[in-house]
């Protein structure tokens, strides 16, 4: 796995009605988010827990922004620096999050069957590959795009931008998922690679870019009463109620566990 840095049976309630894509022996990408998709919780907010009393003081809280969030972490690990935690200590604490239900099946299966799986993350690369490694799911992922993150040489856990960006409003300055999955797929074309279709699987506001870059033959699978999912569902009432404006092509999937989605994908043909 490589961490890139630039020089993002099945209840049928769940699933498009239209859904017309087929598994076969054409690759497939699969995009998959981090944090509160592959595992269930926030690899970043969890650390929170390591400072003094579980408690990061107000003047470094009110710093966060949507805008903001790599600033926001960078300020935290100096604290939790200052107050003496160490990478084994992140490491404890990162052992503590759980994957996601289902979440290691699907991705099991979708590397057997030959497909590329991706991680798309506004989270950071020391967090994300130590937990890929630990639960042994690192070599089913072919790239890994997050904000790069190493100790330095004291010990200090610091983090940068992926990339500094200005032509997308709905992403972070230092994250567009849509333009990271474009520019893959444009990358693997260039080197002969021919995808049958993008299945695109997160929950956030920053997933909401790359899932309207999608076509009609891709997929878009949104965590269920989690961000994603209230803004294609806001779309969708939008668009029932008449109004023009910005419109999800892909098929839809709906899901709670990833066993929703591998299910659904045993059921193609």
């Amino acid at each position: 796995m490589t961490v890139v840095k630039q020089t993002t049976p099945c209840n049928p309630a769940h699933i498009s009605e239209n859904w017309v894509i087929r598994m076969t022996s054409e690759k497939i990408l699969f995009v998959f988010d981090f944090d509160h998709t592959v595992i269930d919780d926030n690899s970043d907010l969890y650390c929170k827990r390591l400072a003094p009393g579980g408690k990061i003081p107000q003047e470094i809280e009110e710093t966060y922004s949507d805008l903001g969030w790599t600033h926001y972490m960078g300020l935290i690990f100096d604290y939790l620096h200052k107050h003496g935690v160490t990478a084994k200590q992140y490491r404890e604490c990162m052992n503590e999050i759980r994957l996601t239900d289902g979440m290691r099946e699907l991705i099991e299966h979708v590397a057997e069957k030959g497909h590329e799986c991706i991680i798309v993350s506004d989270a950071n690369s020391e967090f994300i590959d130590y937990i890929l490694t630990e639960t042994g799911l690192k070599n089913a992922f072919s790239r890994v795009y997050t904000n790069p993150a190493k100790y330095d040489a004291e010990g200090r856990l610091t983090i940068e931008y992926y990339h500094t960006q200005d032509w997308c409003d709905l992403s972070t300055v230092n994250l567009c998922k849509g333009q990271i999955v474009v520019d893959h797929k444009e990358t693997r074309e260039r080197e002969g690679t021919q995808y049958k279709c993008v299945v695109l699987v997160g929950d956030g506001n920053n997933d909401f870019c790359p899932a309207l870059r999608l076509s009609e033959k891709d997929v878009v699978c949104p965590r269920i009463n989690y961000r994603l999912w209230k803004k294609i569902q806001k779309l969708k009432s939008e668009s029932e109620e008449g109004n023009d404006g910005l419109k999800i092509q892909a098929q839809v999937v709906n899901w709670t566990s990833g066993l929703e989605i591998l299910e659904f994908l045993k059921t193609l043909n």
